[in-house]
């Protein structure tokens, strides 16, 4: 040890101070366990989504929204971000303040590096501090990532979205690079809150996970809002101007350029491991730079467990949460909770109205050898769902996937007002095997979303009778 360096024993370290790792914290310190949290970032404590993932881009889908043609965009767009900001640093607080008041429980900020497989030294400002710990989370989350387009890396208007909902000026027109859930959400963000934005996907479609009359209904909103999707585009470099970057690209074996004044890197997150030292711990990554786990979350070294988006799992908060118990079960449960457990995990993409998903699609199913019933009905026909017209939001279809022997709900697409919350429902049914009869003929208050399901389920539009 350095003459310099401080230390401290722990029962359990936390490194990433995460929704999962957070989780797992608090409980063992509440039940007296020896606990200390890492966080490199005091702008991060909580992880990424009270700080730069789903609070702030939700609000923002909120602020956009409410928007009306009176309002100056800039000036609506700036007072909404200082609101977003006051939200995030009341979480940030809580979070610091929720785990370091707790007795048994200290966290320290600074960047955290393995010595060993039972070590780590963190960097903090007051000098380093080595953390020995029986057991060790690594919860350290993901970066964006930036595609290698030539000259997009140092490109002064290049922005990743933690940069985007950090500046407080509208973009004039934004190029977003990157058609899946992040650019679609931030697409349609900007867009209402006034910027013009060109969307680049260089596959053949955007929603190319969805039925095809999903993806027709959901790209449809998207274009109708002023949105340019570009697809099948191979962008080749972005030009930095004294005032507007150039983006080039080949559409159709033509080379086209863009004007824009900001550039959005939204090709995905990868697993936040560089600099950890994990070859010093003996951890082993995948080829993507994820840790390896097995289904109880165990790394290499079984007594240190990864959590969250930096396991290569599915990068949702709650599969954060959901790791967060299969890690608690080992260490004072029956250790029996596994990742294998999951069944129906929905999924949603904040676009306006919110397009969720659980189940397979109609497509998946046929491929699985299913034999289905299709129940689909635009929102705008659900004669059960007056909310729709209530809150002036009638866009979108509703979409089951139904076992034509069982009558089990196999998957459910949820293009429409208020579809965030009724994912769950559905998911929560066929966790319980509640089937779409039963579903459907379910009482439900009025008026509310949920009763489309009393339409939805009848609206039988294809049936595999083979």
């Amino acid at each position: 040890m350095r003459n310099n360096e401080s230390s401290l024993r722990a029962d359990l370290l936390v490194v990433g101070f995460g929704k999962g790792g957070k989780a797992v914290a608090g409980a063992m310190a509440r039940l007296g366990r020896q606990v200390v949290v890492v966080e490199q970032s005091d702008q991060m404590y909580g992880g990424t989504c009270p700080n730069v993932g789903c609070v702030p881009t939700k609000a923002l889908v909120h602020a956009a929204n409410n928007r009306r043609p009176s309002d100056e965009p800039q000036e609506w767009y700036q007072r909404s971000v200082g609101e977003v900001h006051e939200i995030t640093s009341l979480f940030r607080q809580g979070n610091f303040d929720g785990m370091n008041n707790l007795d048994t429980a200290t966290v320290l900020t600074g960047h955290a590096e393995f010595i060993d497989d039972r070590t780590v030294r963190v960097g903090t400002v007051q000098g380093p501090v080595t953390v020995s710990a029986e057991n060790i989370l690594i919860n350290t989350g993901s970066t964006p990532v930036i595609p290698a387009i030539a000259g997009l890396r140092d490109s002064k208007y290049l922005v990743t979205s933690t940069d985007l909902i950090h500046r407080t000026e509208l973009p004039k027109h934004l190029a977003i690079v990157g058609g899946g859930y992040l650019g679609v959400e931030f697409a349609a963000i900007y867009r209402r809150f006034g910027s013009q934005v060109t969307l680049f996907e260089s596959g053949a479609a955007i929603f190319d996970r969805e039925d095809d009359d999903i993806a027709t209904v959901a790209e449809k909103i998207l274009v109708d809002e002023g949105i340019e999707i570009v697809t099948g585009a191979n962008i080749t470099q972005v030009r930095d101007g004294d005032s507007t970057a150039t983006v080039v690209y080949l559409n159709d074996g033509r080379e086209e350029t863009l004007e824009v004044d900001a550039v959005l890197a939204a090709a995905g997150r990868r697993p936040a491991t560089d600099g950890l030292g994990l070859e010093a711990a003996g951890v082993r990554t995948t080829a993507g730079g994820a840790v390896e786990v097995d289904e109880y979350l165990r790394t290499s070294r079984p007594h240190i467990f990864a959590l969250g988006d930096v396991n290569g799992g599915p990068q949702f908060t709650y599969i954060s949460l959901d790791d967060s118990r299969i890690v608690l079960d080992q260490l004072v449960g029956d250790g029996k909770r596994a990742t294998t457990d999951r069944v129906a995990i929905p999924r949603t993409l904040f676009m306006t109205p919110p397009l969720a998903n659980v189940g397979l699609t109609e497509r998946e199913a046929r491929e699985a050898g299913f034999r289905i019933k299709v129940a689909s009905q635009p929102v705008a026909d659900i004669i059960s769902m007056p909310r729709a017209y209530v809150v002036h939001e009638t866009r979108g279809v509703m979409k089951f996937v139904i076992d034509l022997d069982t009558d089990e709900i196999l998957g459910a697409t949820l293009l429409s007002v208020d579809a965030q919350e009724l994912v769950n429902l559905v998911a929560q049914a066929m966790r319980h095997g509640v089937t779409a009869s039963r579903l459907r003929d379910a009482v439900y208050t009025h008026p509310s979303s949920t009763e489309a399901f009393n339409d939805v389920i009848d609206a039988v539009v294809r049936t595999d009778e083979r």
